[in-house]
């Protein structure tokens, strides 16, 4: 199944991906037809979506509707994308995070909060442009692998647009992340194995079932430009200026490139002054082949099993992971990994000094930030952001046995009284 630019679809439509105009290899750079394709064939390195954006202004941005949709030509997606049934991701809001910026020792500090997203994490963002490119390829069933939010994120969105949906998760998957996905009535597969055997499992799919778009295996390339929606939003919410600093959580490392790729692109187009930024990456210490491949200075990212509370951020065979560590290299940034008891205290201290429950990779990201600032790395006088990018209620397993009432008391106020020492 492909359509190049101008040719028609398998349906006889005109293929519309906006202002997408090819693809183009990450190594060498060979150059094909827009396609649900993900891997070259030239040089067997990732596809990524080229575009000819033309002119693009803040107003015509701004005029755009209040969801990643205003964003529409940045993105491989059709030029109505909006008058299509969808889940309308994106437009959550940054919040100016000043008593987290006391507890970690820095001066301005910003918490993206992609919870307020409609399946509460980040993954809408994605998903919504993957399903825009998979209708104009032709395909019928929206179908994924997932370590929990994916897969929430594809049910929900697959039943909005009238569309089957087909996912495939570990069969260790939170409780939580199980139920929210299966309320959409989809066809939810539990796999006996860690979420590298489902990928594998799922790529097999992929190339048996043609009118399957796998998000994140055969319309890869369309999927992953959907993070960039949160680097756009960020500029722009910070008044169209790009942040000092950012830490980005890598699970296969596309959210962290695609941030980057976000920002150089609004540079380039001169909707914000092209000023230097650095990334970091945060990881969990049980699954962190990119952190550790950046503490020893390699650019070869060499697989792990996962073992860690973080089961979001648990791919232990990155497929983006050198990329994450050119990137981070470029920028002078670093990555960084913490431990399952450093996790939950990085959400316990976003809920305690900005009211934000994240899930794990939240945790991960909010004391990977504390590890880098200690080491001084992350310069506590430049302005920097933390995305947040999934809901605590997802995964209440991780925190059940570190919080709970203060006491149990009978009835009447001097029990109270007794129990809060006043």
């Amino acid at each position: 199944m492909t359509a190049a630019l101008g040719s028609k679809t398998s349906t006889g439509r005109a293929l519309d991906l906006g202002p997408a105009v090819e693809l183009v290899s990450k190594e060498e750079g060979h150059r094909q037809p827009l396609a649900p394709e993900f891997v070259s064939a030239e040089d067997f390195s990732p596809l990524e979506v080229a575009y000819d954006f033309g002119r693009i202004r803040r107003e015509d941005i701004e005029s755009g509707p209040r969801n990643i949709w205003r964003y529409k030509k940045l993105l491989p997606v059709p030029s109505n994308v909006e008058e299509i049934p969808n889940t309308e991701p994106g437009c959550t809001r940054l919040v100016r995070a000043d008593r987290l910026a006391k507890a970690l020792g820095v001066r301005k500090l910003w918490v993206k909060d992609d919870t307020g997203n409609p399946t509460h994490s980040f993954k809408d963002r994605v998903v919504a442009v993957a399903l825009a490119a998979a209708r104009e390829f032709g395909f019928d069933t929206l179908a994924c692998p997932s370590t929990g939010n994916l897969a929430n994120a594809v049910a929900a969105a697959a039943a909005r647009a009238g569309w089957d949906s087909v996912v495939l998760i570990p069969s260790s998957l939170e409780r939580a992340k199980i139920l929210t996905t299966a309320v959409y009535d989809g066809s939810l597969i539990a796999v006996d194995g860690n979420y590298d055997d489902v990928n594998r499992l799922a790529t097999q799919l992929a190339a048996d079932r043609e009118t399957w778009a796998f998000v994140n295996v055969n319309v890869r390339p369309y999927y992953s430009e959907g993070s960039k929606t949160l680097a756009f939003e960020v500029a722009e919410q910070l008044g169209w200026r790009l942040p000092e600093q950012i830490v980005v959580p890598i699970a296969s490392g596309s959210q962290l490139t695609k941030v980057d790729k976000g920002f150089r692109e609004l540079g380039e187009l001169g909707l914000v002054e092209a000023s230097p930024y650095k990334i970091f990456g945060a990881q969990a210490t049980g699954c962190s082949p990119v952190s550790s491949a950046f503490r020893d200075g390699h650019d070869v990212v060499q697989p792990v099993k996962p073992d860690t509370i973080a089961r979001s951020l648990a791919i232990g065979n990155p497929a983006d992971g050198p990329y994450v560590l050119d990137v981070v290299n470029r920028t002078g940034g670093a990555i960084d990994d913490v431990s399952d008891e450093e996790v939950v205290e990085g959400i316990r201290l976003l809920a305690r000094t900005e009211g934000i429950f994240t899930e794990t990779a939240g945790g991960v990201t909010v004391a990977t930030a504390k590890k880098l600032i200690e080491a001084g790395k992350i310069d506590p006088d430049a302005e920097t952001v933390l995305l947040i990018t999934g809901d605590g209620l997802k995964t209440l397993d991780a925190i059940e046995n570190h919080v709970g009432p203060k006491a149990t008391v009978p009835p009447n106020a001097d029990a109270v009284k007794a129990a809060l020492g006043k």
